[in-house]
C-alpha cells in the first residue's frame, strides 16, 4: 500500500472553532474555571489584554446585580409592592401622593436584567471557549495570537463578527427587549383598572388567554367574529387585487393593445396619491351625505330623504371595503404582474399555439402557474399584510358600526384594529398582548404552511 493518509486533525485557531460542550469536557482545569471567571485562561497564557476585557465585562456584570440587578429581578417576581398614596403634608395644609412602585418599571427592567444576564452567560461561553483555543494552541506547539493579532483579525477574516456586532445590539435593545416585555404584559393585569403608578398589576398566569376563549365570555363572543372576518377580509383583499391586476395587466400586454404605455400610466396614476388621502376621500364620498347618494337621489333610484348605509349597515360596510381596497390595490399588482408576464419565454407560447392550444389552455397551463409561481410569496406577504391592515379599515369605517355584542370592537374591526381600541383606548394593555400574540401564532402557521406547499418551495429552480 501507498503512503497512508494522515487523518486530518481540526486545527482551533479561533474561539468560533471549537463547540462550548467540547470545550468544557476535553478543556483542562483553568479552561473549565474560564467559563465562571472570565478571562481567567487568557491571563493564566498572557494573553493579557484579552483576558482583561472578559474580566471586566464580568464585573461590570456583578457590579451591575449588586447595585441594581438583584433588586430588579424582585420586583420583576412580585411587579410591586407598595402602591401610591395620599399623604397630609402639615407644614403645607395639603394632600401630597407619596411615591409608589411601578408595575411597568418593574416589569421593564426585570426584562433588562434577564437579557443582561443571558448576555453574560454568553460571554462566559466565549471566555470558556477562547480559553481551549489557547490549550489546543499551546499543546500544539503554535503560538497564541497577542492582541495586535486579535485587531487584525477583525479587518480579515473576522471582520462579518465585528460588522454585525452593532446591529446585532440595536436588535436587542430595540427589539427584542420590547418584544419580551410586551409579550410578559399579555401574563398580567394590566387593565383600565390597574394602571402603574397609581395601581399595581401583578401576574396572573394564563387568565387572559383563558378569557379569550372561554365560552360564553364577552371576550370570545368579539374574538371569534373578529377573527372570522379579519380572515375573510384577507382573502377576498388578496385574491381579489390579485386576479382582477393580473386580467388588467393581461389585457394591456395584449398585441392587439395600443397605447400600453398610457394605459398602465393611468391606472398608475392613483398610486401617486397618499393611501391616506384616497382613503378620507372615498370615505367622504360614500358617506350619508356625500357626492354616491347625492346622485343617487338625483337619479331616482332612491328616495330624496334616503341614503344607502355604506359605512353603517355591517354587510354593506364590508362590501364597500373590500371594493374601495380593489380600487387602491389592483395598479400595484399590475405592475408586478406586468414585469411577470414580459419575462414568460416566448417559445413556451409558440409551442403551444402549434400544438392547437387555445387562449384558455394557453392561460391554464402555461401563463398561470408561471404567475403562481412567482408571485407565491407575494401572495403570502400580501395575505399577512392585509391581516395587519388597520388603515384601510380605521380610515374608512373606523371598524364601525359598533356593536354592544362586542367587547369595545366593531363589526368591520379586524385583529389590529380592536387591539389598537383595547390598548389607545381602553387602556386594555394585557388583552392587546394577548391579540398580538395571537395574531402572530396565525399568521406564521399559515405562512409556513402555505409556502412549504408551493412550487416555489418544492421546485426552486422550475422556471429557471
Amino acid at each position: 500500500m501507498g503512503m497512508m493518509k494522515k487523518k486530518a486533525q481540526p486545527a482551533y485557531s479561533r474561539p468560533g472553532d471549537a463547540g462550548i460542550p467540547q470545550a468544557f469536557k476535553n478543556g483542562n482545569a483553568i479552561t473549565k474555571i474560564s467559563f465562571f471567571v472570565f478571562g481567567l485562561g487568557n491571563l493564566m497564557n498572557r494573553q493579557i489584554v484579552r483576558g482583561l476585557i472578559f474580566l471586566a465585562l464580568e464585573i461590570g456584570y456583578f457590579i451591575y446585580m449588586i447595585t441594581f440587578g438583584i433588586g430588579a429581578l424582585g420586583d420583576f417576581i412580585t411587579l410591586g409592592t407598595a402602591t401610591q398614596g395620599e399623604v397630609f403634608n402639615e407644614a403645607l395644609g395639603i394632600y401630597e401622593y407619596s411615591a409608589g412602585d411601578d408595575s411597568m418599571l418593574c416589569l421593564l427592567y426585570g426584562v433588562i436584567t434577564l437579557v443582561l444576564t443571558a448576555g453574560a452567560v454568553f460571554i462566559g461561553c466565549m471566555s470558556g471557549k477562547s480559553a481551549y483555543c489557547t490549550q489546543v494552541r499551546i499543546e500544539k506547539g503554535k503560538p497564541l495570537p497577542t492582541f495586535k493579532d486579535d485587531l487584525r483579525s477583525l479587518k480579515e477574516e473576522n471582520l462579518h463578527a465585528f460588522l454585525l456586532s452593532f446591529p446585532i445590539i440595536g436588535i436587542i435593545c430595540f427589539t427584542i427587549v420590547p418584544l419580551i416585555f410586551m409579550i410578559l404584559i399579555a401574563f398580567t393585569s394590566y387593565d383600565h383598572e390597574h394602571q402603574p403608578p397609581g395601581n399595581l398589576f401583578s401576574w396572573v398566569g394564563l387568565d387572559n388567554f383563558k378569557a379569550m376563549f372561554s365560552q360564553g365570555s364577552k371576550l370570545a363572543g368579539t374574538f371569534w367574529p373578529v377573527l372570522s372576518w379579519t380572515l375573510i377580509w384577507a382573502v377576498f383583499a388578496t385574491v381579489s387585487c390579485f386576479l382582477l391586476g393580473m386580467l388588467l395587466a393581461l389585457l394591456i400586454n395584449r398585441k392587439g393593445t395600443k397605447a400600453k404605455g398610457f394605459w398602465r400610466f393611468m391606472f398608475v396614476l392613483s398610486v401617486a396619491v397618499p393611501q391616506f388621502v384616497t382613503l378620507l376621500s372615498m370615505r367622504t364620498i360614500f358617506n350619508a351625505n356625500g357626492p354616491v347618494n347625492v346622485i343617487l337621489r338625483q337619479l331616482g333610484v332612491i328616495g330624496m330623504t334616503e341614503s344607502i348605509p355604506f359605512f353603517t349597515n355591517p354587510l354593506y360596510a364590508k362590501i364597500t371595503i373590500i371594493c374601495i381596497n380593489i380600487w387602491i390595490g389592483v395598479p400595484f399588482t399590475m405592475l408586478s404582474t406586468t414585469g411577470i408576464l414580459q419575462n414568460i419565454p416566448a417559445d413556451l407560447y409558440e409551442a403551444a399555439r402549434i400544438d392547437g392550444a387555445s387562449a384558455p389552455t394557453i392561460f391554464r397551463k402555461i401563463t398561470l402557474p408561471y404567475m403562481l409561481f412567482v408571485m407565491t410569496p407575494n401572495l403570502i406577504t400580501s395575505f399577512t399584510g392585509n391581516i395587519n391592515n388597520f388603515n384601510v379599515i380605521f380610515l374608512l369605517s373606523g371598524g364601525g358600526p359598533d356593536s354592544m355584542d362586542y367587547y369595545y370592537a366593531g363589526k368591520t374591526d379586524l385583529l389590529v384594529t380592536w387591539l389598537y381600541r383595547l390598548t389607545i383606548t381602553q387602556k386594555d394593555y394585557n388583552l392587546g398582548a394577548v391579540i398580538g400574540i395571537l395574531v402572530f401564532i396565525i399568521l406564521a402557521t399559515l405562512s409556513l404552511i402555505t409556502y412549504r406547499r408551493t412550487g416555489a418551495y418544492k421546485d426552486e429552480g422550475a422556471f429557471q
